[in-house]
């Protein structure tokens, strides 16, 4: 860790941040490394899911991380539970609200969602997909559609239009393409296609994936789905 960030981390001020540091660290129950393998997140006790990973190592020895963090050893068998030794600490994610600020990308979508009220859902605990439109996206929309969309009679109108996009649960780009719809938040499912070497939803393209949030994912899409 950067200098300096243990012995801040270890002030009575920070004891909250360094629990939730800590409890990222750890998952419910007895998880060997044979059951972690099959897994594409570890449900941890902060409540967020920190993501794994099974890579080809040197010799072809398989590799697992979580959030990037190698697993170095396993399986170390204890009265309550079982330790995997990790060569990194990893922190909790920023939720998709955060993540999504952080990008710059996604100004449009952002000012949507709180015109829309869904900014307070879109940073729940509930884990999500959202499949976000960038402000290129936003961009193609006629002249003006924004600018309607955005007063306060319309909320309700572009509510419908934002959870057109979100599904629930954490949906990676391998799972995304093994379904031939999604149920969306909006009550109505968004088709999931191939268009040529690119994957769609809702008939927009897919241009970017698994952007990890701590509640969720997101996918960038190159245009607004709309009903």
């Amino acid at each position: 860790l950067p200098k300096g960030t243990l012995d801040s981390l270890l002030k009575p001020e920070n004891k909250g941040k360094l629990a939730e540091i800590l409890t990222y660290h750890v998952v419910a129950g007895r998880v060997p490394a044979a059951d972690a393998l099959k897994l594409d997140f570890a449900p941890t006790v902060l409540g967020q899911a920190a993501r794994l990973e099974v890579t080809k190592g040197e010799g072809g020895k398989t590799v697992l991380t979580i959030d990037g963090a190698r697993v170095v050893t396993t399986d170390i068998v204890c009265s309550n539970g079982v330790i995997h030794v990790i060569d990194a600490v990893i922190l909790p994610r920023p939720n998709i609200v955060e993540t999504a600020k952080s990008t710059g990308k996604f100004n449009t979508l952002l000012a949507a969602a709180k015109a829309a009220g869904l900014v307070e859902a879109l940073s729940g605990k509930e884990p999500l997909t959202v499949f976000a439109p960038s402000d290129a996206a936003f961009a193609k929309l006629p002249a003006g559609t924004v600018e309607n969309l955005l007063k306060p009679e319309n909320k309700d109108q572009l509510a419908a239009i934002l959870k057109l996009h979100v599904v629930s649960g954490r949906k990676l780009a391998k799972d995304v393409l093994a379904s031939k719809e999604l149920a969306t938040l909006n009550g109505k499912p968004i088709k999931v296609a191939m268009s040529g070497d690119s994957a769609t939803v809702g008939g927009a393209v897919i241009s970017a994936t698994d952007v990890l949030a701590g509640n969720g994912v997101i996918h960038v899409i190159d245009s607004v789905i709309l009903p």
